[in-house]
């Protein structure tokens, strides 16, 4: 599934226009991303859990040349799934 089916999906269930729900998918995504942006956790129920996380300092190889090259470290965004997310199917 891409943005585009979303929007279409939460076009037809709400019965909206394609341009009011691809204005609504485009302020959650925008709030997701600056929430994550300041580190917060986002949960919602059902689904899982969003969270950054710092990522460890570590050795990678070039490779092309076999070079060495140390990977600073950094910022990840983890997703868990909620339990009712892991029955699907």
């Amino acid at each position: 599934m891409v943005k585009a089916d979303l929007v279409k999906i939460i076009a037809r269930e709400a019965r909206i226009t394609k341009v009011s729900a691809e204005s609504a998918v485009n302020a959650i995504i925008g709030a997701l991303k600056n929430a994550l942006a300041q580190g917060e956790r986002i949960e919602l129920r059902g689904f899982g859990v969003f969270e950054v996380r710092p990522r460890k300092r570590g050795i990678g190889r070039n490779p092309r040349t076999g070079q060495e090259i140390v990977i600073p470290p950094g910022k990840s965004t983890r997703f868990r799934p909620g339990k009712n997310l892991g029955k699907i199917g």
